[in-house]
């Protein structure tokens, strides 16, 4: 039987052969080319999950770097609030043996950054004085002289307003010698000598029995107390901080303790009272300006405090300081300083003043989250110090506003806080919140410190502070 066997097909040797024959370009292999991988191509979906994926890593990092900053913030307001840190020995003490006149820091560094108080023993030589603003230089020998506009200058002006503190676009009129009130009609009289425009003013004068011009000088030295518009604090009402611009919050550890009032852009006038027990270091005082809801965030550094050296706490007396901003505020809309008052204003019992604070709603109640005003008319001297009101308590450097029934008053929280009259188009400080029995009780009105009183000293302390 014939087996018959599958026919053998031969297969021909590989060729090396291009398949272009036309093209005999040999191919020489180069070591390490490969051809990339297939891959598939991404789909919309998952670009969009990627970037979700970056994008939620980015919020996470930013949240928690926020909560660390935050939890960083109190964490140094605590430490703040109970300790002094002592560079120099690098150790922390107790807040309250800063400033308690004892050396507990390497080279006294806890004694240095104190209170200070001063005392005014001399006489501030350049006043305004009476509504009308007339300008007085003062004399050991003769006392104050009204000064003529005589020989007067634009350069006087400046000179003059430069001495009075804070100047913006000062400027200067005549009051005719018959429009003054009766004691300024017959003098004494002062006018400048010619060439003596950067001579500071009470040193630039002569004396006159009459002004040749027939007028004085009256001056406006800045744009202090003038808001773009025109009552709680107790039985007061919601207020914008745009309408009281003067008013900031005197802060410690976070924490409202005053008020105050700016009457330049680096001065905070407040009360003495504020600063009582372990509140005298200078590091520990935020001042918080341009807010109308209080806020802890912020706030300017102060470089000087300065109580008035006549403070009597039991007595309230001379319950007046001095904070100095370690930078100037930028004058606008929410900041802006109020007008000191000039001596002898002349205000009458029952002239509408205006106080504001975020102090107590109620007694013994709350700090209020907003600011507060209220409208109140100034009492009588003599009525404030009778035997039925506050008796002898009351001194000359004491005024006394409120209504004598109650109700409408400034409370705890409040101290230090501006008592401001509006008149001539313009805001004045008349006084600072001092003292009182409670708060809004029959018969116990508010008690401020008389900042017309006190002009001499408020001067003085800025000029010697620049």
């Amino acid at each position: 039987m014939t087996i018959k066997l599958p026919a053998i097909t031969q297969v021909p040797e590989e060729s090396i052969a291009p398949l272009n024959p036309r093209h005999q370009v040999q191919v020489v292999p180069r070591p390490g080319r490969h051809r990339r991988p297939m891959t598939a191509t991404k789909t919309q979906k998952d670009k969009a999950s990627k970037a979700k994926k970056v994008l939620l890593t980015a919020l996470t990092v930013v949240v928690l770097l926020g909560i660390l900053v935050t939890a960083g913030y109190f964490i140094k307001q605590l430490i703040d609030s109970k300790y002094f840190f002592c560079k120099s020995a690098v150790k922390f003490i107790p807040i309250d043996q800063a400033c308690d006149g004892k050396n507990d820091c390497a080279g006294g560094e806890d004694e240095i950054t104190c209170l200070s108080t001063f005392t005014v023993n001399t006489t501030f030589p350049v006043r305004l004085t009476s509504a009308r603003h007339v300008l007085q230089v003062y004399n050991p020998g003769q006392g104050w002289r009204s000064v003529c506009r005589d020989d007067w200058t634009e350069q006087h002006t400046q000179t003059a307003c430069k001495q009075l503190g804070y100047t913006n676009n000062p400027q200067s009129s005549g009051v005719t010698v018959d429009k003054l009130i009766p004691s300024m009609k017959t003098g004494p009289f002062t006018a400048v000598r010619p060439m003596t425009g950067t001579t500071p003013i009470h040193e630039a004068t002569m004396d006159r029995a009459v002004c040749r011009s027939g007028s004085v000088v009256s001056l406006s030295c800045s744009d202090c107390g003038q808001v773009g518009s025109q009552d709680r604090i107790i039985g007061g009402t919601d207020a914008f901080i745009e309408d009281w611009p003067w008013q900031v919050s005197l802060q410690v550890g976070g924490n409202h303790v005053c008020g105050g009032s700016l009457v330049s852009p680096r001065w905070v006038v407040t009360a003495a009272h504020c600063f009582s027990g372990s509140k005298k270091e200078l590091s520990r005082w935020r001042v918080v300006s341009g807010r109308t809801y209080m806020s802890t965030l912020g706030g300017s550094y102060v470089d000087r405090i300065i109580m008035n050296g006549n403070y009597d706490a039991a007595q309230n007396d001379y319950d007046i300081a001095l904070m100095r901003l370690s930078s100037p505020i930028t004058v606008g809309v929410a900041r802006k300083p109020v007008c000191l008052p000039p001596k002898a204003f002349g205000l009458a019992a029952k002239s509408t003043m205006a106080v504001t604070g975020w102090g107590y709603l109620e007694e013994n109640g709350k700090v209020s989250p907003s600011l507060q005003k209220a409208s109140i008319p100034l009492i009588d001297q003599s009525v404030c110090s009778s035997p039925i009101v506050y008796g002898s308590a009351i001194t000359q450097r004491m005024i006394c506003a409120g209504f004598m029934e109650g109700k409408v008053d400034a409370c705890q929280g409040d101290s230090g806080g501006p008592l401001v009259h509006f008149t001539s188009s313009r805001w004045h400080l008349v006084g600072v919140v001092s003292w009182g029995v409670g708060c809004g009780r029959e018969r116990r009105p508010g008690v401020y410190c008389n900042v017309e009183e006190m002009l001499n000293w408020i001067n003085t302390v800025i000029e010697k502070n620049p």
